[in-house]
């Protein structure tokens, strides 16, 4: 039997009658040693592959004859697929425009093969590099691992994105680990929006759930969705670093001033105090402390940041603050 595999599992194509390989299997067989198919213009995630079952029985001129007509039959493939790339590029550039008309939207979709109702989500990806089209073709990859139609392409930013059926996005998911796999080396990002208010939103959700993959896990592949932003900490990964570090430098003040002592032990009193809800006897024991010593150092704290610990808008403030540290040093 012979099958026609990507290197994260997909079954291209099988012999009549042949079972079906579950794409964990099918990547480790392609990791084995299946026959590559050179094809130049398709990305290394999409590229097919031939196994055999007994492929020790067969000619080796035979099996690079076979590899080279599959080589051919994808590379036509993928001129194809460029044309609609292309088709969903325009899609791409409508969704960015505030207040695109409806009726503009429904149009681009038929234009990708897809009904204007939906439901749909919407995934950006991106490797932090443009080159070679390597986000396009690894969010390619992973949106046929899905049942339905989908559109792929580029946004104007040049991030890639998919407009997907919302019930293939948990396929797209599930599928992404064995996708970015293929190239351990590069970190695939990525970020689903479901978007109620249409389609725009929810390529605005997908970009936001796409900063909090990067900055959670620069350097591992990930993809976000946007609905698991569910509480403050991880809300705030998707602000861009330097507008989280003007805001911690902002309202921390001089409790982020380096080498000093004074300020490192504020802050820590700071971080317990709010962990614990803001008790003063449990702060005290956790460091331990008297709690006179306690009340003395947030008085501190308020006389530094100009803020109110009795206030919870204020606690709130200086949560966020801490959340949104970095590394970099106060100015």
């Amino acid at each position: 039997m012979a099958y026609v595999l990507t290197p994260s599992g997909r079954t291209v194509a099988a012999t009549e009658g042949a079972p079906a390989i579950p794409a964990r299997e099918a990547a480790a067989l392609v990791e084995a040693g299946a026959v590559p198919v050179e094809a130049e213009t398709v990305s290394l995630y999409e590229r097919w592959h031939l196994h055999l079952s007994e492929a020790d029985a067969v000619p080796p001129r035979m099996l690079h004859e076979i590899a080279a007509i599959l080589g051919r039959c994808q590379e036509s493939s993928a001129r194809q697929r460029a044309a609609a790339h292309q088709s969903a590029d325009e899609l791409g550039a409508l969704l960015t425009l505030p207040g695109a008309e409806p009726a503009a939207v429904g149009a681009a979709l038929r234009t990708c093969g897809l009904p204007p109702d939906g439901p749909y989500r919407v995934i950006v990806a991106d490797t932090g590099t443009r080159q070679d089209g390597l986000a396009e073709g690894a969010l390619t990859e992973a949106v046929a691992h899905g049942a339905g139609p989908a559109a792929v392409g580029r946004l104007p930013d040049g991030l890639a994105f998919a407009v997907v059926p919302a019930e293939d996005a948990e396929r797209v998911a599930e599928a992404w680990p064995l996708v970015t796999a293929c190239e351990p080396s590069v970190p695939v990002h990525g970020g689903i929006g479901s978007g109620p208010r249409g389609l725009g939103g929810a390529l605005a959700e997908a970009s936001y759930a796409l900063a909090s993959a990067r900055t959670t896990a620069p350097g591992a592949s990930t993809l976000r969705d946007s609905a698991a932003l569910t509480g403050l900490e991880t809300l705030l990964t998707g602000i861009p670093a330097e507008v989280r570090t003007a805001y911690s430098h902002t309202v921390l003040g001089p409790l982020l001033r380096p080498r000093n002592t004074s300020s490192a032990v504020l802050l820590e009193t700071l971080e317990t105090f709010l962990a614990h809800d803001g008790s003063w006897a449990r702060t005290a024991e956790a460091l331990h402390l008297h709690v006179n010593t306690v009340h003395y150092r947030i008085g501190r704290i308020e006389h530094f940041t100009g803020r109110d610990l009795s206030s919870l808008r204020d606690r709130l403030d200086l949560w966020a603050a801490l959340l949104c540290r970095t590394d970099d040093p106060a100015p």
